[in-house]
């Protein structure tokens, strides 16, 4: 599965079965983007299916330096919800 298909798939996920606001499917989309931005510098080559939580955590780690707690919560409930960790 491609990352692409992935986020559309989630993104209707969060409207239709969460009913979830615009902002908020904005907010998980963008933070999801940042992932995949994340394994593209890193040059990691992992689908949707195949990464694993040690990725995640790199990744958490890699955008804690930047980002306040309360959105790094947020990052996490998303990523919990696409990947269903």
């Amino acid at each position: 599965m491609k990352w692409l298909n992935a986020i559309t798939d989630y993104q209707l996920f969060l409207k239709i079965e969460r009913g979830l606001s615009v902002n908020t499917i904005d907010s998980y989309t963008r933070d999801l983007k940042k992932l995949t931005k994340f394994l593209k510098e890193n040059e990691i080559k992992l689908s949707p299916i195949t990464i694993d939580n040690n990725i995640i955590k790199k990744f958490i780690y890699d955008i804690a330096k930047e980002i306040n707690p309360r959105s790094q919560a947020r990052i996490i409930s998303g990523l919990r919800s696409f990947l269903i960790i």
